[in-house]
């Protein structure tokens, strides 16, 4: 296997195992309730959410770490540019976890009925960091990456284009959940996101299934490969 074929796989792992996090919209249910915090019973599900989304943060970090060194031979400053962008991402879901987890933290204390507006602040937080890391920054993701692949030809150029048509949309109703026009659970956000979900789902199971297209810019590695 040569060194442009496990740099395909590696992204490509990756790339899934940022769906991991699919749980959390049921596993966070909970600890999203206004009255948690002086609730009882286990709090087991958030525990294993923010885990999940741990996960997630680096292994976001992780796909732009990894097609950095053959991104960077098409155009060195977009691909700088998405590897910050990744990375911006993954610390926005970090720090959302923190946040749920500091709810957790207020009901295990027994902080009481004092504690409620508090916990109901840092869901508030979380939804807000949500919006910028989970919604806004994959938007500019594929944008990123989208123009790195489609100029490059390392992968069917109806890939980027998914992306490049998802954008927007997520944009746009990432926008408007934040401005208030819609609510951040409502339909027409969930299919608005769906396009860049498959945008990057199609391009996780493409890296791993078939790899790199041959491209000048893996001809450099074959060559230095031993094992090419």
């Amino acid at each position: 296997m040569d060194s442009p074929r496990k740099t395909a796989l590696v992204a490509g792992v990756l790339y899934l195992l940022t769906f991991v996090s699919i749980p959390t919209l049921a596993l966070y249910g909970p600890v999203r309730g206004r009255n948690y915090v002086t609730g009882d019973g286990p709090d087991t599900a958030a525990v294993v959410g923010g885990a999940l989304e741990v996960v997630v943060a680096f292994a976001c970090v992780g796909t732009a770490v990894t097609l950095f060194p053959i991104l960077k031979r098409q155009n060195e400053s977009v691909a700088l540019g998405f590897v910050g962008a990744r990375t911006l991402e993954g610390a926005a879901i970090i720090a959302g976890v923190a946040c749920l987890l500091t709810v957790v933290t207020l009901r295990r204390t027994g902080a009481g009925a004092d504690a409620v507006v508090s916990g109901q602040v840092l869901v508030a937080l979380y939804d807000r960091l949500f919006l910028l890391g989970q919604s806004l920054m994959p938007a500019v993701n594929a944008l990123l990456l989208g123009s790195l692949l489609y100029r490059s030809r390392l992968v069917p150029r109806a890939l980027p284009v998914l992306g490049f048509v998802g954008a927007p949309l997520l944009l746009a109703a990432t926008l408007a959940t934040m401005a208030g026009a819609v609510e951040r659970d409502a339909p027409v956000v969930a299919l608005a996101a769906l396009p860049i979900a498959l945008w990057e789902l199609s391009l996780g199971i493409w890296l791993i299934a078939r790899g790199f297209r041959p491209s000048p810019l893996t001809s450099a590695d074959r060559a230095a490969d031993p094992a090419a």
